[in-house]
Order: C-alpha cells, then sequence, then structure tokens
C-alpha cells in the first residue's frame, strides 16, 4: 500500500522506498500530531495511531508500535480496498486531522482529534462516506506500559473496557449500529458519519468517563484553536508557516504548568538504525529564550508569561544545582532507562524513557537562563525582586564556574572540554545581570561582574579562535566547527559583521554546509566528541540560526533562500523533527520538534521585519 500513497500539496511522486535504517512503510514525516494541551499522539499517513501516551505527555505509552511493532499497540484504520490516493490535511487554524482515502469504489475521510480541557484525556476518531462505498478495516491494538502490558477486555456500562495495572482505556461507539473499532471489517457508504470515543482514567475508579457528544466535541475544538490563532500577530510573509508552526508550541506545551515538551516522543533516531535514541518529553532550558523569544513576537503574551513562569519555578533553589532540563512538572530526577522489549524505529536501539543528560554540567545552560529572565523582564515592563535576584544568582554562578570544562550544548556523551560556545554563554549570563542592573538600578556586584565579563571575552577570542582558520572552533585547542558557534551573534557576544564572525560563518559554510543544511558538528568515527559513532542529519534549528546570522550580516537574499529550502522540508502538513538527512530525503530525530519550529518562528520574523 505504502508505494500507492501521496501527499497533499507536495511532489507527485510516491513514498521514497524504504532506506536501510527508515521504518518500513512510514517516516518519521509521514506523521501528523494531534493533542489536547496534555498529551499528543502522532497519526501516520496510512490511518494508523502509532503512539499515545496517556494521560500525559511523559506517561507510558498505550501505544507504541512506532517505536517496537504492531503488538506493542497501536490504532490501524484505513479502507481494505486498494488505495489510490491519500490526501490529508489540517482544518484551517486547527490540530483537527482530515484524512481523505480514494478508492476506485469511492472515498471516505478519516477526522482525528484530542478534545480539550476533559476530566478524562479522550482520542475522537470519526468516519465519514465521501463517495460511494468503501470496504474498511479497524484493528485496535491497545497496549500499556509502553507496549509490554496486554490488557483485559470487557464490556462495562455500554463501554468496551481494556484494563491492566493502573490503565484503562473506554471505547465507546457513537452509533450502535457502527461495528466495534476493536477488530472489524466493515463499509461506509457516502453520507454515513459515526465516530469512535476512547477515554483514559485510572483502572482502580472502576468509573466509565461521562459520554461525550463527538460531533460537539469536533465544534468545541475547532473554535478553541480558531480563538486562539486569532490572538497571533503573524510576520509580513510566510503566514501559514508560522501559524503551524505556534500551533505546534501550543500543543506540544502542557497547559497545567506552562512546561513546553521538545517532542512529544522518544528515541526517533538522530541516526537511522543508530544509537542517537533520546527521549525529548521533557523540558530544555536551552530551547528557553528562543521559545519565549517566538511566543513574544508573534504577540501570545499569555503563553510567554507562563513558559517564563515556568522557567522560575523550575530554576527555584540554588543556582550551583540549576539543570539543563525539567520534568514538564518541573521534577528534577529524569531517571534514564531502556526499554528492551521494543525493536525500535528501523531498528535503532535501544529505546530510551529518561534522559540521563539532566545531572550533566552544561556550562551554556546559565546564559540561555540569563537571557530568558531578562528578556521575559523585559517583555512583561517588569523587573521584580524575585527575579531580580534569580538573574544575579545565576550570575553569580557564572562566575564561580566559567573556567570548567563541560558537556557543551549538545549534551555530549564524551570527555568534558572547553566549548566555546558555552563560555560565549556565561558571558551572557553576566552581561545580562550588567544590562538588568543599568536598566533598573539592582543591587549588585558590578566592579567583579564588569571584570569576569571581560576576562571571559577575552580568553574566549584568545583560545576559542584560530587565526589559521580565522574562525571560532568547538572547543578550546580543536580544529573543528560547531553550529553553536552561531551563539556569538545572537548573544550578542560580538555584532555578525566583526571579521572574526565573518570568517567563522565561511568555514562553517566549507566544513558544516551538507547539501545547504547546517549539521551541528561532524561526528568522528571513534565517537571522541560527542561519545557515539555514526553520521548524523542536518540540524534544521542550526539552518534557522544561520538564516538568522545571514539576516544580521546583511546578507538578505541568502537568508530568504536559505529560509524558503527550509520550509520546503517541512512534511505535507507543515511539522518539522529535528533533523533531515539529504542522502536519505527524510526527518530524523524525534517529532515534531519544537526546538525547529521556535527556530522557524524567531527567523520568519527576522527576515520579515528587516524588509517589511
Amino acid at each position: 500500500m505504502a508505494e500507492q500513497l501521496t501527499q497533499q500539496e507536495k511532489s507527485p511522486e510516491p513514498i521514497i522506498p524504504v532506506q536501510p535504517g527508515i521504518q518500513e512503510g512510514r517516516r518519521i514525516e509521514d506523521h501528523a500530531l494531534i493533542g489536547n494541551l496534555r498529551s499528543a499522539a502522532l497519526v501516520a499517513l496510512d490511518g494508523t495511531i502509532d503512539w499515545l501516551c496517556l494521560p500525559d505527555f511523559d506517561s507510558d505509552a498505550c501505544f507504541a508500535s512506532l517505536v517496537g511493532k504492531e503488538e506493542n499497540g497501536e490504532w490501524a484504520l484505513a479502507p481494505s480496498d486498494p488505495i489510490r490516493k491519500v490526501t490529508r490535511r489540517y482544518r484551517k487554524d486547527t490540530l483537527i486531522l482530515e484524512t481523505d482515502f480514494t478508492c476506485d469504489s469511492g472515498a471516505v475521510r478519516v477526522i482525528d482529534f484530542m478534545p480539550l480541557h476533559q476530566e478524562f484525556p479522550t482520542l475522537v476518531r470519526t468516519i465519514v462516506g465521501v463517495k460511494g462505498t468503501v470496504a474498511m478495516h479497524s484493528k485496535l491494538t491497545p497496549r500499556f506500559a509502553f507496549g509490554r502490558s496486554i490488557p483485559r477486555v470487557e464490556s462495562m456500562d455500554g463501554s468496551l473496557r481494556a484494563f491492566a495495572g493502573p490503565d484503562a482505556l473506554f471505547l465507546r461507539r457513537t452509533d450502535r449500529d457502527a461495528p466495534s473499532p476493536l477488530v472489524s471489517k466493515f463499509h461506509v457508504t457516502e453520507g454515513q458519519r459515526f465516530s469512535w470515543v476512547m477515554s483514559w482514567n485510572y483502572s482502580w475508579l472502576n468509573q466509565v468517563p461521562p459520554r461525550l457528544d463527538a460531533d460537539e466535541a469536533e465544534q468545541n475544538t475547532e473554535r478553541f484553536w480558531t480563538d486562539w490563532v486569532s490572538k497571533i500577530v503573524p510576520p509580513p510573509k510566510y503566514r501559514d508557516a508560522v501559524v503551524r508552526s505556534l500551533i505546534t508550541i501550543k500543543a506540544c506545551t502542557f497547559e497545567s504548568t506552562g512546561g513546553i515538551v521538545a517532542a512529544p516522543t522518544t528515541s526517533l533516531p538522530e541516526t537511522p538504525g543508530g544509537l542517537r535514541n533520546w527521549d525529548y518529553r521533557f523540558t530544555w532550558l536551552r530551547d528557553a529564550v528562543l521559545a519565549h523569544h517566538a511566543l513574544s513576537l508573534a504577540g501570545l503574551e499569555d503563553e510567554a508569561g507562563s513558559f517564563w513562569r515556568w522557567v522560575m519555578r523550575a530554576i527555584a533553589g540554588d543556582p550551583a544545582q540549576l539543570q539543563i532540563m525539567y520534568g514538564i512538572r518541573g521534577e528534577r530526577r529524569l531517571t534514564e532507562a531502556t526499554l528492551e522489549w521494543l525493536d525500535g524505529y528501523g531498528g535503532a536501539k535501544p529505546v530510551r524513557i529518561g534522559n540521563g543528560a539532566y545531572d550533566q554540567f552544561q556550562l551554556d545552560v546559565l546564559g540561555e537562563v540569563a537571557a530568558v529572565l531578562y528578556a521575559g523582564a523585559k517583555y512583561f515592563n517588569k523587573v521584580d525582586p524575585i527575579a531580580q535576584r534569580a538573574l544575579l544568582n545565576v550570575a553569580e554562578q557564572a562566575m564561580k564556574v566559567w573556567r570548567n570544562p563541560d558537556k557543551g550544548i549538545w549534551e555530549m556523551r564524551g570527555p568534558d572540554r572547553h566549548f566555546t560556545a558555552s563560555k560565549v554563554a556565561a558571558w551572557a549570563a553576566i552581561d545580562r545581570a550588567i544590562k538588568a542592573s543599568d536598566e533598573t538600578k539592582m543591587a549588585a556586584p558590578m566592579e567583579r561582574l564588569l571584570e569576569v565579563r571581560e576576562e571571559i571575552f577575552e580568553e574566549v577570542c584568545a583560545k576559542g579562535f584560530d587565526p589559521e582558520l580565522n574562525s571560532f572552533v568547538q572547543y578550546y585547542g580543536g580544529k573543528e566547527l560547531d553550529a553553536s558557534l552561531l551563539y556569538i551573534p545572537m548573544l550578542d557576544f560580538l555584532p555578525a559583521t566583526d571579521p572574526r564572525v565573518v570568517g567563522t560563518v565561511e568555514q562553517i559554510e566549507r566544513q558544516l554546509i551538507q547539501d545547504g543544511l547546517v549539521l551541528r558538528f561532524k561526528p568522528d568515527a571513534t565517537g571522541s566528541v560527542d561519545g557515539l559513532v555514526g553520521e548524523e542529519g542536518t540540524f534544521l534549528a542550526c539552518s534557522f540560526w544561520l538564516v538568522d546570522t545571514y539576516q544580521m550580516m546583511g546578507r538578505f537574499e541568502d537568508a530568504r533562500r536559505l529560509f524558503e529550502m527550509l520550509l520546503s522540508l517541512s512534511n505535507d502538513l507543515g511539522l518539522l523533527a529535528e533533523e533531515y538527512m539529504p542522502s536519505l530525503r527524510t526527518q530524523l530525530g524525534n517529532f515534531p520538534q519544537a526546538f525547529s519550529h521556535f527556530s522557524l518562528v524567531n527567523a520568519a520574523y527576522t527576515i520579515t521585519a528587516a524588509r517589511a
């Protein structure tokens, strides 16, 4: 069937043949996202929901075939007749997915969404006959504990109840004559419409969630998203791409706390069939400044404020205990484990939950936190005593530890090094405290702050810059480049027009550009830099950073061309993963990736504001 599928608003080429390390029949970008601001599901182009964690983003998955097999949980729903074409779209300015299957016998539409603000997290699948009569099949395979636990299924108060351990799923049909969603074959005729509603609850409560009117829930969900989008102040150009990215970011937000997951998935590989498989269902402080900037530019004050307050709560306490990432509620212990019973996406093992990088020392996080505290205070025109103290605490910690080697922005699992971008971020932490003190008369040890800021600047320019290359380098004494060096102009360490920055961009273009896109760095054959081996894809966020840098350098046409090239890599729904591998023409990494979409939004405003 995969060879017959096509995507809407893309080239008419069929889906590319399966490549080594790519999941058979489903590329990462063949998925759509639906969500309820508490969790999210991925819906494949063939109509299968193969990833869903309930009740929350960081809960165990009840559908995990994305990183395993069918028996690890999924909900397949598609025509049994040969499929001639598949087209799909989001209903305008919403997160309601509509997938149209066309067969010789007719056409059928599947509408997927997750209603918002429900006491019991719920998924709705609606089937609509569009033309003729189409033979269909549904096979719902619920599993708990990331595909390991096979539930008991029984009838309960007009519902099917699947339960094991602490979890229970309740399945209802809105039409008495509708087939069972578990395993069934049926026909859909033109004009026919019915829905299946699946809700989650704790098994021990022994309580069937209240009956949901699927049509009313669909209307309410559409109204929520369109009302929310109406608040966005779009850039002069690229409105649709920016709005879709902002909807995606909103869908990655845990509404209760304001935390934004880096992605709603775990272990989608950055190297096909390789080891770079990480759990991204947490909130990274490295994303904070990009997130806050994107939300602020879009005029989304409530979301910017909610995330800013999440940062303030997460970092509260001793700045020496600052972590690079936290749970969506601010949890600090994110112990990493492997799920040996899952085969991994395209054979990429291990499948991990938790993230062992949470206790790494990464110097750069101090600069990123300081930048968002400072930017948030200016945006809300309020630097209260708590924010002032937090900013000064971060700067004082940076002064204490800036000389230490660290793991760097990319969470290297190789040896600690003196990464140049980390030192630049430490400089930024102190710089933002100085600026805040100047602007607010905040009490601060100015003489010491100024002294250390200058000390870091001089060391970075002496040890992080290679005169032979005429470029800053990844770490002191090295010759390699790293896309995180684009932090230098982004954090105002040096202007983008400084000859040393110009030389660095030229070296990035020589060493890190692959098919027009930017690699984070070049892993070597021994894994000496990041502790792992294997080629990874180009990094989409870094490519958007280069767009920003080109614009700051005055290379406006280069910025526009690269930006539009990056937009062309989005899937048919406007979604991006973390990486793109040109040789396989496929996206890689967890999906969709908030970091990529933050960077897209920021770049869109940057390149249009200057030329509007």
